[in-house]
């Protein structure tokens, strides 16, 4: 792959998650006020956590631009700034999501050497790919919330994309000479298989991904 092309996906998906951003925010306004405390769908967390945490996300995406670990006070720390935001009331934790967005859309804008290694908490990954990263943190963590955003509302693009890597990486996991999704897998709708991949539901007749 040509450095031309590295270079339009990458601008592709600034577009996309820009674009992302943008409606879950609005979305987010849209919404009779919410409790933080309300249970979301990934286990041990309310909503607030997942807000607080599409919020320090973005910031840590800026700190990849800068230079810096993903997150500089490592997991710890990362996990300590999530509980300690989790129970803000709704406009404030509306309100971080919104200015940390606006914030990486800013510095991604700006940006011009994007041809070196970040280091997120899990690995090296060029520091090209980390916007489609953000992406996936948006409308993932979006459906989490369990306010009424599931899979099948994503934005097709995305989903194309993210089912791409998603059946590579859960092909590279499996012992040689298994190529292609369970068949169970490839009948569902892409939005469900997506889920699927991403330990988000069950399909019947399958074991876990477990890709994570």
């Amino acid at each position: 792959m040509s450095s031309g092309d590295f270079a339009s996906d990458r601008e592709r998906s600034i577009a996309g998650c820009t674009t992302s951003h943008h409606a879950l925010v609005g979305w987010l306004r849209s919404l009779e006020p919410v409790e933080a405390s309300t249970p979301s769908l990934l286990p041990g967390w309310t909503v607030g956590h997942v807000l607080t945490h599409i919020a320090r996300n973005a910031d840590s995406m800026v700190s990849l631009l800068d230079g810096h670990d993903q997150y500089p006070h490592g997991v710890k720390g990362r996990n300590a700034d999530i509980e300690s935001g989790a129970g803000r009331g709704w406009p404030e934790l509306i309100g971080d999501v919104s200015a940390t967005a606006d914030e990486l859309e800013r510095r991604w804008n700006a940006h011009e050497h994007w041809d070196v290694l970040a280091h997120t908490v899990t690995a090296q990954v060029p520091l090209s790919d980390t916007p489609f990263r953000r992406w996936r943190e948006v409308e993932v963590h979006r459906a989490d919330l369990g306010l009424g955003y599931v899979f099948a509302d994503m934005p097709s693009e995305y989903l194309r994309l993210e089912l791409r890597r998603m059946e590579m990486l859960w092909t590279a996991r499996q012992p040689m000479g298994m190529t292609s999704l369970p068949g169970a897998a490839l009948a569902a709708p892409p939005p469900e298989r997506l889920a699927w991949l991403m330990g988000r539901v069950e399909i019947e007749g399958l074991e876990p991904a477990a890709i994570f």
